[in-house]
């Protein structure tokens, strides 16, 4: 999508952090933005930042594990604002522990909202795209945790992982309809997900694994990992490049890279060391279809 302006996009967890960050960056672009967020006072705050900045800013109060209230959202958008036609999924919680140690409630709260809010975005707006016939695109949030693991965040890792595979496949299965897909893999971002996974944990799910990122009685701003983090409005602004693009994966720190070379190796170097059945190819043969990812190699690394 080159021409983004007088366009509409949708947006969850748009109160703070990174969705905030893409709610500015597009709104700079021209679209008129809804922002999606179950934290009312905070959503409120934001559509004001916006608004005072001149942008068309609706304040959406959505749970996205709330199936029912989805249909809801996206009609109250087309009215107010007109059909989406960028929808970005951002919405998240985080887990900090030995995933051993994460309960159920733990589980059923990351799985849900990471997951599940993903899944309930998709089957709300994707069919809508595709029977306007104008093209669109959907950017899901997963994060660096999607693409590797150091242990530590099984609940979140877990839920991250699965955003990447969500992505590709509905990359694949939504381009015939000229609708991009990409998936935003962002490492540390200066937001505040610790405080609003507490904030918004329902208190049904009380009994958790998690621990504290953050000693007690330290700043989460003298930290130096948050000290060095991205503001969500520099990762806004790359996910806009990414969409004019039409990139699969959005990355934002470099520094991953051995990370990323290192589990492609050791992916590599499990593969059986015995010759290839050409009967097996031929009976998976749309299986093994590489295009997906050869596309994306292919292009010029982006500037």
């Amino acid at each position: 999508m080159d021409d983004l302006r007088g366009k509409v996009a949708f947006i969850t967890g748009a109160a703070s952090g990174i969705g905030l960050g893409l709610a500015h960056a597009l709104a700079a672009e021209g679209m008129r933005i809804a922002l999606a967020d179950v934290r009312r006072d905070a959503l409120q705050s934001a559509v004001r930042g916006l608004a005072a900045q001149g942008a068309s800013a609706l304040g959406v109060d959505l749970n996205v594990v709330d199936r029912a209230a989805w249909a809801t959202a996206a009609d109250r958008v087309a009215r107010e604002l007109g059909p989406v036609q960028v929808l970005c999924s951002n919405a998240g919680v985080n887990f900090v522990g030995p995933t051993q140690d994460a309960t159920f409630e733990d589980w059923d709260f990351c799985l849900g909202v990471n997951l599940g809010g993903a899944i309930n975005a998709v089957r709300t707006f994707a069919p809508r795209l595709i029977e306007r016939g104008a093209g669109g695109h959907i950017v899901i949030t997963a994060s660096v945790s999607g693409l590797y693991t150091s242990g530590g965040s099984g609940c979140y890792v877990t839920s991250k992982f699965a955003l990447v595979g969500l992505a590709e496949s509905l990359r694949a299965d939504l381009a015939p309809h000229g609708i991009g897909v990409s998936v935003l893999c962002p490492g540390p971002v200066k937001s505040d997900l610790f405080e609003s996974t507490v904030a918004v944990r329902p208190q049904a799910l009380g009994a958790t694994g998690s621990v504290p990122v953050i000693p007690p009685g330290v700043r989460r701003e003298d930290t130096p990992i948050f000290a060095t983090a991205l503001s969500g409005e520099e990762v806004g602004r790359r996910v806009v490049r990414g969409i004019r693009r039409n990139d699969l994966y959005i990355l934002t720190h470099p520094e991953i890279r051995p990370v990323l070379e290192a589990r492609a190796a050791a992916l590599l170097a499990s593969l059986p060391d015995e010759p290839v059945d050409p009967r097996r190819v031929a009976a998976t043969e749309g299986l093994l279809d590489a295009s997906l990812y050869a596309r994306e190699a292919a292009k010029a690394p982006p500037r």
